[in-house]
């Protein structure tokens, strides 16, 4: 490790450390009016994902008011305070008399749900609400509050055998997460096995959840393991459970109770001894509010919860980040631009993690970046430039396929220099590039 970068780990676990050492916050929900007067609910930094409000038991603050939906509203505990979240309820969520879709909350604060009051209050958090001061997790990278509340929790989930649910939004690193909970578990020496809900016709999603035998539909001209069996002895990470159809979830849900499954055409069942980690890109609680999602499933699966916070809540990791993928993409002989830094932390990262892993490399394979139009967040991104003249710009094509041709000109040139700086490994190339394995070989395969 370079003396700068000693000293740049050092800066971050000093200041992780200042901060686990400050005093933590705590959030009570106090039921001020209505049914369920008196109840009370303490929200603090231990705990990492959203607690509920409404009816359903898989409420923390179940109210018996008729006029609050089962789901009604989501809190969790951010960098800016109580974040609140309305579950496309039925009769709106309120704060001080003002209809909310989602707020930051600071305390003092009254919420209004269905006939009943919500007082927030604040107070100092136990002991054990303090964050830990590390900054990685297995490949998962990152010194910001909003992940250091994480790791402790996946620390112990990769410990044990429970299903666990990923939520966040795209590019977040929910794949990336379930392969560290399984290569820093017991189950490391086993199979890591993805099943992307989404890349799959739907005529063949049962064959390729539970298998076929020979013959069992057109085509089938050979019996074939579905990924339960696959991925046997190991853990099974099926991504975007959320878009699966209502009727294979069924399915799902009794291979997962029974540990066994039932082929297509098969007469017996075959024991499958797996971990299963769910991901989603979608709000699950919505989904199971609205119908779409089946609550026995959810509650079979979430066990345990991880939601990921989007880089633009990752106070402090997006320069942490930029850092870290410059070095391990190949750029350790100069630092990283100031300017070039300067753009990043200044933009709001909607493809989140992966965006910018992607500018990072990008910056690395062209060269100069051009002028950006605008550092102010939520517009576009810093540009590529054009550094190479590998990379065309195809100006007399709609604005949306020139587009994916640059991607893909960018695609073909990065894993060609990444495989040949690795010696054609892919598991070391995949790693390098701070992807999961899975999209990497993806990507390899759509430039062959």
């Amino acid at each position: 490790m370079r003396p700068e970068d000693a000293e740049d780990v050092s800066t971050l676990m000093n200041r992780a450390a200042a901060e686990a050492r400050s005093e933590p916050v705590a959030y009570v929900l106090v039921v001020a009016d209505g049914p369920d007067q008196g109840k009370k609910l303490t929200i603090d930094a231990s705990k990492p994902v959203r607690s509920l409000a409404g009816q359903s038991a898989a409420c923390e603050l179940r109210l018996t008011d008729p006029h609050v939906s089962r789901r009604h509203a989501a809190f969790g505990v951010t960098a800016r305070g109580l974040h609140l979240v309305d579950l496309r309820s039925t009769n709106g969520t309120f704060v001080n008399g003002v209809a909310v879709v989602e707020a930051y909350l600071e305390g003092g604060e009254v919420v209004r749900v269905g006939s009943t009051s919500i007082r927030v209050d604040v107070e100092a958090a136990p002991s054990s609400a303090q964050l830990a001061p590390t900054m990685r997790f297995g490949r998962m990278v990152g010194a910001s509050e909003a992940m250091r509340r994480l790791y402790p929790l996946c620390e112990r989930l990769a410990a044990s055998n429970v299903p666990v649910v990923v939520e966040g939004e795209t590019g977040t690193g929910k794949e990336l997460l379930a392969e560290a909970i399984h290569e820093e578990g017991p189950r490391a020496q086993g199979p890591f096995v993805v099943f992307d809900c989404t890349a799959v016709a739907p005529n063949l999603l049962e064959s390729a959840l539970f298998g076929h035998e020979r013959g069992a539909f057109t085509g089938a001209v050979a019996a074939r393991k579905g990924v339960f069996e696959q991925a046997d002895g190991g853990t099974l990470l099926v991504d975007e459970i959320g878009d699966l159809d209502v009727t294979l979830q069924a399915k799902l849900l009794r291979a997962i109770e029974r540990s066994e499954v039932q082929r297509v055409g098969g007469e017996g069942f075959v024991r499958v001894d797996v971990r299963v980690i769910a991901a989603t890109r979608r709000d699950l609680d919505r989904e199971v509010q609205e119908g779409r999602f089946r609550d026995d499933l959810f509650y079979r699966l979430a066990v345990a919860r991880i939601e990921l916070p989007p880089l633009r809540e990752r106070e402090g990791d997006v320069a942490l980040l930029a850092r870290h993928f410059w070095r391990m993409l190949g750029g350790a002989a100069q630092p990283i631009p100031a300017d070039v830094l300067s753009r990043f932390e200044d933009y709001d990262w909607p493809g989140n993690v992966r965006e910018l892993h992607n500018a990072v490399a990008r910056r690395l394979a062209l060269g100069e970046l051009e002028p950006a139009a605008s550092s102010r967040k939520s517009e576009a991104p810093p540009p590529a430039g054009a550094g190479s003249n590998e990379i065309r710009v195809r100006v007399n094509l709609p604005f949306s396929l020139a587009r994916q041709h640059a991607i893909d000109d960018f695609e073909r040139i990065y894993i060609a220099h990444v495989l040949e700086r690795h010696g054609g490994n892919v598991v070391r190339a995949a790693e390098a590039s701070g992807i999961a394995r899975r999209y990497f070989h993806i990507v390899k395969a759509r430039h062959k």
